[in-house]
């Protein structure tokens, strides 16, 4: 599995609620993609204009090959299109042992 976190950036409170409007509607995408484990999208308590959505894929390769490539990928960017000049950062990584299974 790799977990894929995406970082936004976003300043004006009016923006932020139409970027989650749009997230939400959009990741029913996400969830219909085999290739896609799960998400969540957190929000910033102390910078309250910073986003993490975070991702969990099948692989790396699922994602870019399977997923980008995909029925689901076309609808899924076209929700959240407005806001990608917001991303501050995209990496993929792969989790470690150091997992606290028991409040999974």
């Amino acid at each position: 599995m790799t977990v894929e976190y995406i970082r936004y950036r976003i300043a004006d409170p009016d923006r932020r609620r139409a970027f989650e409007k749009a997230y939400a509607a959009a990741v029913g995408h996400l969830y219909a993609a085999p290739q896609c484990l799960g998400y969540e999208l957190a929000h910033g308590v102390e910078e309250p204009e910073r986003y993490v959505l975070r991702i969990e894929w099948t692989s790396v390769e699922d994602h870019e090959q399977g997923f980008r490539r995909g029925p689901h990928f076309p609808p899924f960017l076209a929700g959240i299109e407005p806001y990608l000049p917001d991303i501050e950062e995209i990496r993929h990584y792969e989790r470690t042992l150091v997992v606290d299974k028991s409040r999974s």
